[in-house]
């Protein structure tokens, strides 16, 4: 009994255990903030990858664009709905249906 009131007495155990308590709780740095920033961290990085695919898909559909008359034509019609004289053009699309 009479050590266990030492160790409550000495002050170099109680300001450790109060520092380990600040640092993991209350300082700016804490516990839940690290968590956060890796969450956020991990949905930046699977960003980066779409849009890098996203650009070099684009980059593709430009080069088609500059050097194929026949993508040109599918995208007049697709995008901006052009036509010819005497012709219909249906544009289709896919819903997606909620559960």
């Amino acid at each position: 009994m009479e050590r266990l009131v030492l160790l409550i007495r000495n002050k170099y155990l109680i300001t450790g255990i109060a520092f380990v308590v600040w640092m993991c709780f209350f300082d700016r740095y804490d516990f839940a903030t690290q968590y956060n920033y890796l969450q956020e961290k991990s949905k930046l990085e699977k960003e980066k990858t779409f849009y890098g695919t996203e650009i070099k898909n684009i980059e593709q559909a430009i080069k088609d664009a500059q050097y194929n008359s026949s993508e040109i034509q599918r995208i007049a019609r697709e995008k901006y709905k052009m036509k010819r004289d005497n012709e219909d053009v249906y544009v289709i699309t896919e819903v997606e249906v909620k559960k």
